[in-house]
């Protein structure tokens, strides 16, 4: 399929230590059938999506004088796509790349739309580059070997789909939580499905984050925050749903959100054992510090994307999906006991 939709005249396959060998090896060696293909890994983990892991890719790619007739192949979750995207769209000034996402969190997320970069010590993606990939390949069966908690994680996301545009859609993950964490075939067909076809929807309609892309974000200014405050322990999807729990919070102390919206955010996250509650342990203070580097931010101040109610984002008007927060009441939020 790849070599059908993305025909190159050479091929490099970027993964990580963790997926190259379980899938990417053997998707190499198919595409070595069509054109000369080599694979290109670096050590898994959110640790690794840096400059440096970045620019060892682009070198290799030198060295190997990959050419604009090329095309690059990322197989892995999020940060093998955000890297190996970053990549593409960098080397040789852009060139052609396919997404293989292998985890719920990548093919139902950080596969569509576009978005690649890399970390930084002050936060998430702070450095990239918005870069259509040729083909997105998902296929569900790779789900089967992938942990809980990283399924439970790409949920998270899914969940953050219905939340900023189909509470029916929330509705129907509760209602077939069993399923999912069983990894029903049909079931996660289903919820892939109809979290590209939001996602997809909404990247349409604004592909450089202009204005309404923005709703996206929902959950990802606190999220990013604590993200990188737990040293990047949290998984990403874990760490979007403490963000979820707590923008919809202070939604409704702003008197913006509908009340009794996070505890049903809550509720349904749960069922997959995902965090709800911000540790007391964790300083108010160092998550608010992370949020204030937040790319939304305009003119020194934090803005957060904020839902009227489940499955709706507030217009904050003028165009403007996310809202200027004052930030004693974003401290008040990550307080424990809120």
């Amino acid at each position: 399929m790849v070599s059908e939709f993305c025909p190159a005249a050479s091929y490099a396959v970027i993964s990580d230590s963790t997926v190259g060998p379980r899938y990417a090896e053997r998707l190499t060696q198919a595409l070595s059938a069509a054109a000369p293909c080599r694979l290109l890994t670096f050590p898994a983990g959110e640790g690794h999506k840096t400059r440096e892991t970045w620019s060892n890719l682009i070198d290799q790619l030198l060295e190997a004088e990959l050419g604009r007739d090329g095309a690059i192949v990322a197989v892995g979750g999020g940060v093998v796509g955000d890297v190996a995207g970053f990549v593409a769209a960098t080397y040789l000034r852009g060139i052609r790349y396919v997404q293989v996402p292998t985890t719920l969190l990548a093919m139902i997320d950080s596969s569509i739309g576009g978005k690649t970069g890399i970390d930084t010590e002050i936060g998430k993606n702070l450095v990239g580059a918005f870069h259509q990939p040729t083909l997105v390949v998902a296929d569900v069966a790779t789900l089967a070997s992938l942990p809980i908690k990283q399924l439970a994680a790409g949920v998270a996301e899914a969940v953050k789909h219905g939340a900023i545009a189909d509470a029916d859609y929330v509705t129907s993950i509760s209602a077939n939580a069993r399923e999912i964490l069983a990894r029903n075939p049909a079931a996660m067909a289903d919820l892939v499905r109809r979290s590209v076809e939001i996602k997809a929807g909404v990247v349409a309609a604004d592909e450089h984050e202009q204005g309404q892309r923005a709703v996206l974000n929902f959950g990802h200014t606190v999220g990013h925050a604590v993200e990188a405050a737990s040293g990047y322990e949290l998984l990403h999807g874990e760490a979007v749903a403490l963000g979820m729990v707590v923008e919809a919070a202070l939604g409704s102390t702003l008197g913006i959100t509908k009340a009794g919206t996070a505890g049903a955010l809550e509720s349904v996250l749960q069922q997959f054992d995902l965090p709800t509650q911000l540790p007391e342990a964790w300083s108010a203070e160092r998550i608010l510090q992370a949020m204030r580097h937040d790319k939304k931010n305009r003119a020194g101040s934090i803005r957060v994307t904020l839902l009227h109610s489940l499955g709706e984002v507030a217009n904050s008007g003028a165009g403007e999906w996310t809202h200027a927060v004052d930030e004693a009441a974003v401290h008040h939020a990550l307080s424990p006991g809120f």
